[in-house]
């Protein structure tokens, strides 16, 4: 059975869309929430193979919800605005659904998905260095000499203890290469909450730099704390 998700914060569109995949012989719909922060909890623990992931609501955003997780399943998205298609393949999403979703719409989304991509995810690598290219020549960055990652333009910037690397990649594609210590604070920052020194409500103190936490990533920062503080 493939395992699916289901996340928005209108009841009316979790209904329909339950409704949809209970027609799919195959799908069992094992999360099926208004709560973004349900949804976090939830896959830290439960796998999931597919999940319908509305992009506006209340606490968090869809997007920077799926730019955080660090090996996400198969995402469609669904959302009565358009202007954020584009946006959207950036998270390389299966499909972008307009509300109000017909069936004929909804099928062919879930056809966009091979039977290959149902199979069992592979395990997370047990390596403790970040590959990357500088200057075209490969290099291993250890895991815990990064300080932060911030975006620039078509590029990002890894700040270790030693200097600077820039390279040709994008924050989401780099955070799925990352241990779950990293974790996404803004649209443009990702901060290894290893080497934390000090956080505040607008801020993680990291060395002599300051990543600054967005509205939008506050209760994931600090979920991701607390979780570290207990291990």
């Amino acid at each position: 059975m493939i395992q699916v998700g289901i996340i928005d914060d209108e009841e009316l569109a979790r209904k329909v869309m339950a409704d949809y995949c209970a027609k799919i012989d195959h799908f069992e719909v094992v999360l099926n929430t208004g709560n973004p922060l349900e949804f976090i909890n939830f896959i830290q623990g439960n796998p999931l193979d597919l999940i319908f992931l509305d992009i506006e609501m209340p606490e968090l955003n869809g997007l920077e919800i799926l730019g955080a997780l660090k090996n996400p399943p198969k995402v469609i998205l669904t959302t009565a605005y358009s202007e954020y298609a584009l946006a959207s393949y950036e998270y390389g999403v299966v499909d972008y659904l307009l509300k109000p979703i017909k069936i004929d719409r909804f099928l062919k989304a879930i056809n966009k998905v091979s039977p290959s991509d149902w199979a069992p995810r592979k395990k997370e690598s047990d390596s403790q260095e970040l590959q990357i290219k500088h200057d075209g020549i490969p290099v291993n960055i250890p895991f815990r000499s990064i300080q932060y990652i911030k975006s620039f333009g078509n590029y990002i910037k890894i700040f270790t203890d030693m200097r600077m690397y820039l390279v040709s990649e994008t924050l989401t594609r780099i955070s799925g290469q990352l241990p779950d210590n990293f974790q996404r604070t803004h649209k443009s920052y990702i901060a290894n909450l290893h080497r934390v020194d000090k956080a505040t409500k607008g801020s993680l103190q990291i060395a002599d730099n300051e990543v600054p936490i967005s509205t939008t990533y506050k209760v994931l920062v600090c979920k991701a704390l607390d979780d570290l503080a207990k291990t």
